[in-house]
């Protein structure tokens, strides 16, 4: 039976997104098992250097028991999947505790500082990216291009290490570090999380506006653009209505990974200003050989990543001029018929 034309847009667009999560889901039971063997072969034995050296294996046999590393690795994979999927990650090996309430402390903490970067810096760098392209060659331009080669080549720590000698020491109008730790509230944080957000954004920025501006000057080298001018149409419809959406789809992907990158929790940032964050966490849970925490942080990061690119691939497909056009077609078809059929109602 043939497909009629009204239907066309719903499945052009239906197909692609129920595959797009059918690979994002598989993508994260895949990074999970990778993040579970991963951990479980680092080198040495848990048990032993949580009881110290000194340990007599009898005491050793019996933390391996009680913690289930005597266990067959699958089967210790598969609980652990399954505690995941209901948000339980298991007990830190250091604290006690369970994993999940630290984890989400420090993902909110995180996010305090992530959010804002993530809306200002996409913000901003999608806009400046634009205008370097559209104005190629000009003042702005070449400003917009070497600032923002400036700050890529620049450290995240050393811009730290600046800012905190300027606002903090200089112009003591910040705290230079988190003097409370991971038990601090969301009151007691604010103070202090504007100095790593000015360096986080400043550090995903200047990537997105270097992709920008390359992408900018494709798009307005090509025909459909030079079309548009013939037209009659003014430079600002012809960028922003025309340009800009198509520019948008080779940046989508950058964003993605900068916007993952945040909230997954930025180690460096977060240690030199000592904030609570899941960067921070992830140090400490490292040093301190705490697999069940290690584990969590790694599956969170990557459901993240997941879920940042799957969104950005959802939004290139609205983007698509391809698509746009091809339900244009369709709206019009869909009206011709109905005219048609109104005009034989008549007569």
């Amino acid at each position: 039976m043939k497909r009629s034309p009204g239907r066309a847009a719903p499945l052009d667009v239906l197909v692609p997104v129920l595959r797009r999560l059918g690979i994002a889901v598989l993508t994260v039971v895949l990074a999970s098992l990778f993040v579970f063997l991963a951990v479980q072969a680092l080198p040495g034995d848990v048990a032993q250097q949580l009881l110290g050296q000194n340990a007599t294996p009898g005491a050793v046999k019996q933390l391996r028991e009680s913690l289930g590393l005597d266990q067959n690795v699958w089967l210790r994979y598969l609980e652990w999947l399954a505690g995941a999927v209901h948000g339980d990650f298991g007990t830190s090996l250091v604290s006690g505790e369970p994993v999940a309430p630290t984890l989400f402390t420090a993902f909110r903490n995180s996010m305090l500082i992530a959010v804002p970067a993530m809306v200002v810096g996409v913000t901003l760098s999608l806009t400046l990216g634009v205008v370097a392209g559209v104005r190629r060659g000009r003042a702005s331009d070449r400003a917009i291009s070497i600032v923002s080669l400036i700050v890529m080549s620049v450290p995240e720590f050393m811009v730290a290490t600046v800012l905190v000698l300027l606002f903090a020491i200089g112009l003591p109008l910040f705290p230079a570090v988190v003097l409370r730790g991971s038990d601090a509230t969301v009151g007691e944080l604010l103070p202090t999380i504007w100095l790593p957000i000015i360096v986080l954004t400043l550090a995903m920025a200047a990537y997105i506006v270097r992709t920008a501006r390359s992408s900018t000057i494709d798009v307005m080298a090509s025909e459909f653009v030079t079309t548009a001018e013939l037209k009659g149409l003014t430079m600002r419809r012809v960028v922003w209505k025309h340009a800009v959406p198509s520019a948008l789809l080779p940046t989508l992907n950058v964003v993605a990974l900068n916007v993952a990158w945040l909230l997954g929790g930025v180690v460096v940032v977060e240690n030199v200003f000592n904030y609570p964050g899941m960067g921070k966490l992830m140090l400490e849970s490292v040093f301190n050989r705490d697999l069940p925490t290690i584990e969590a942080i790694a599956l969170l990061s990557a459901l993240i990543y997941v879920v940042c690119n799957l969104a950005a691939d959802l939004v290139a497909l609205v983007l698509d001029p391809k698509l746009r056009t091809r339900q244009r077609r369709t709206r019009t078809r869909t009206r011709t018929r109905s005219t048609r059929s109104a005009r034989k109602a008549a007569a």
